[in-house]
């Protein structure tokens, strides 16, 4: 009994001061567009570009330099995750299956492809919560400003640098962070 006061107390004085650990990046599971789990612990070791994306988008071209990059640099060492979101102006106004054979289709995508979710607003995803607030982060407060904004994520989960959507996905910054050792 004394044990358990003892452990108690201890979550209670964490909680308080805000010593319990921050959610990690690895910590997340989400849906593929076909629905399957995918759980960010298999990411471990990697490094990660996230990125919002959408299909009636003036930057929705840059899905190609997206799979391009993934295609160059994709496997063991780096992966590409991204996300559908209809936040700006209804560009992502498909269901799932629409926007995979959009992805398929026009431009090859073979990268990941989560489920559509939210990326600001009251209804904001967990994952993107986490990319956007140094309180869950540890490392900067961004907003997402419209579609195909980038997230770096380094190999231990950590969260590196964000990059404007007008950033291409081929830029010097990210293919040098990429080729980093």
């Amino acid at each position: 009994m004394r044990k358990y006061r003892i452990l108690i107390l201890i979550a209670l004085f964490g909680m308080s001061t805000g010593i319990l650990a921050q959610q990690s990046f690895y910590d997340f599971q989400v849906k593929t567009l076909e629905g399957e789990t995918f759980d960010f612990s298999s990411l471990k070791g990697k490094k990660v570009l996230v990125v919002n994306t959408a299909s009636k988008c003036g930057l929705t071209g840059q899905y190609e330099a997206l799979q391009a990059l993934y295609e160059e640099y994709g496997g063991d060492n780096f992966t590409i995750i991204g996300f559908p979101a209809n936040n700006f102006m209804s560009q992502e106004p498909g269901n799932h299956q629409e926007i995979r054979e959009f992805c398929t289709e026009n431009y090859g995508v073979t990268f990941p492809m989560m489920e559509k979710i939210s990326v600001k607003g009251d209804d904001i995803h967990p994952v993107y919560l986490w990319l956007t607030q140094k309180s869950e982060n540890g490392a900067m407060d961004s907003d997402v400003s419209w579609n195909f904004q980038k997230y770096l994520i380094d190999e231990e989960g950590n969260l590196i640098k964000m990059y404007s959507p007008r950033t291409k996905p081929d830029d010097e910054g990210i293919v040098s962070w990429i080729e980093l050792k």
